[in-house]
């Protein structure tokens, strides 16, 4: 499975289909609850509309055997405030979700218009609606018989409590012929002419002068919110697998497509590591994305790691070059010395030793910077470093001011020894130090009196074994290391030095290192 999806562009393409994937079932599922509740009230639409029409006939005084209950070949019941079926569609065989499962109307109970108790004859049968209105006989009846005070209770629990207090208190504020506001659905089943099938059934609420309190179900068919939902999720099932493999496809060919200058940069750095030339360069593609980016930083990179291999190559050379002139010296005064005594000069040997371990000192120091070795933190005044520098080196003045600078004195005071030895190599007569500050930074200036430094050739001075004349000696000159190490401790320490044309004519050179806050 690591290997399955190991590459960016397989997991790029399964990242993709997951997401799309969930936001397509969450939509699908949204848009199917949405067409299902939909559908269910539009159904719930067709029941009530049904129901108020058959409750609008039992207000307008139909009786129950004229009552429009198979128009629409929906399901349809009537029952009565005692819970007892009194009218229902002819094809009913079975029905589910109404007040009752009966689907059989059975004759109807005796009851009050007003509303009253029914009344019953000596043997607690029912009796019609004309005894339980008799003057004086009904009375009496009512009173003496038990049996008939019992049925007639019986029949006003049923309609006042036997459906519960708040339907007993919605009867109660209707007034004859009027139909119910509140309607309240239920879904169920229904068997019609033989046909099983859902409904959504509605139930209105009438009351009727000569009937009392009347509740109407009728039922509109779910069969085609069921078929409309079938049909959308076979759809949605159908189309999302195509939807899904169409999203993985172009995924994948667009993230290929994106991803082929990063192979293109891969392969050519690889090509690049085994042929070693750093001269070659990765292709930069014609857009202006991150990949593209990418390749102009890749560029820059090997720009800057050639330039170090050269730097390091012609330093390698350079010091090879410089160090054999004196150890080939050294060597031919030791043999003559070894050869005849008397001619030994110990003098120059000596000399040869001591430019050697100089030599040898600033190699190891560029070394040393060259590996982003830091200077220390340490607060010193540079104007007093100055002081001691020019002491030590006679025909040098100074005018020096206080300013302190953050950094390794040793080196600095390096810096400061390598500007002042050169200045004094080209110097006629007069070398001048100056120490001040400037806003945030802390200046030290270096000027001789000498033949000056062109302008074409201050860059090129700070370059390692550079020496402007080359026809001096090599004992005069020295092996053209100090000005690059002066440049180099200075920007390690952040700040910079420069080359100038100093007021007389000669070279100027300008350090400027920042200021402690």
């Amino acid at each position: 499975m690591s290997r399955l999806f190991g590459s960016v562009r397989a997991r790029a393409t399964l990242a993709a289909t997951v997401v799309v994937a969930i936001a397509l079932v969450a939509a699908g599922t949204a848009v199917l609850l949405s067409l299902r509740s939909n559908l269910n009230d539009q159904a719930g639409t067709e029941a009530e509309r049904s129901a108020r029409e058959v409750a609008a006939d039992l207000s307008g005084g139909a009786s129950y055997d004229r009552l429009r209950l198979d128009d629409d070949q929906r399901p349809v019941q009537v029952v009565d405030a005692a819970g007892v079926l009194v009218a229902a569609s002819e094809d009913l065989r079975r029905i589910s979700g109404t007040g009752t499962d009966v689907v059989k109307p059975g004759p109807p109970r005796p009851t009050d218009a007003a509303g009253g108790g029914a009344t019953a004859d000596d043997h607690g049968g029912d009796r019609g609606d004309d005894d339980g209105g008799d003057g004086h006989g009904g009375d009496d009846k009512g009173g003496d018989d038990k049996g008939g005070d019992d049925k007639g209770g019986d029949d006003r629990g049923k309609d006042g409590r036997g459906r519960g207090g708040g339907e007993d208190d919605d009867y109660a504020s209707l007034r004859p012929g009027q139909i119910g506001a509140e309607v309240s659905f239920a879904d169920g089943s229904a068997t019609l002419d033989g046909d099983t099938a859902d409904y959504r059934f509605a139930a209105v609420e009438v009351s009727v002068q000569s009937k009392g309190a009347l509740t109407v179900y009728a039922g509109a068919p779910l069969a085609a919110e069921q078929a409309a939902v079938r049909t959308a999720l076979t759809v949605m099932l159908t189309g999302l697998p195509l939807l899904l493999a169409v999203v993985a496809a172009v995924t994948w060919r667009v993230t290929r497509r994106a991803l082929r200058p990063v192979e293109g940069i891969r392969s050519e750095m690889a090509a690049i590591t085994a042929s070693e030339d750093l001269a070659r360069r990765v292709p930069v593609p014609d857009t202006q994305d991150e990949v593209a980016g990418l390749a102009r930083t890749t560029n820059e990179t090997l720009a800057a790691l050639e330039t170090s291999v050269e730097r390091q190559r012609r330093f390698v050379a350079d010091a090879s070059h410089e160090l054999r002139s004196p150890i080939a010296s050294l060597r031919t005064q030791l043999e003559v010395g070894a050869a005849h005594p008397e001619l030994l000069d110990v003098t120059g040997a000596v000399e040869d030793t001591v430019r050697l371990q100089r030599l040898a000192a600033d190699l190891l120091l560029l070394a040393r910077l060259d590996a982003g070795e830091r200077p220390s933190g340490t607060r010193f005044d540079l104007a007093a470093l100055a002081r001691e520098e020019v002491s030590r080196r006679p025909g040098v003045t100074a005018h020096c001011a206080s300013a302190e600078v953050v950094g390794s004195r040793g080196q600095l005071a390096r810096l400061l020894g390598n500007l002042l030895d050169n200045a004094r190599r080209h110097a006629r007569s007069r070398v001048a130090v100056t120490v001040r500050t400037d806003g945030p930074w802390a200046v030290l200036e270096v000027a001789d009196d000498g033949a000056g430094v062109p302008a074409a050739e201050r860059e090129r001075i700070f370059e390692r074994f550079v020496r402007l004349d080359e026809a001096r000696s090599r004992d005069d000159g020295g092996a053209g290391l100090g000005l690059a190490i002066a440049r180099d401790v200075a920007r390690r320490h952040g700040g910079t030095l420069t080359a100038g044309e100093a007021a007389e004519g000669g070279a100027l050179f300008t350090l400027r290192l920042p200021a402690p806050a």
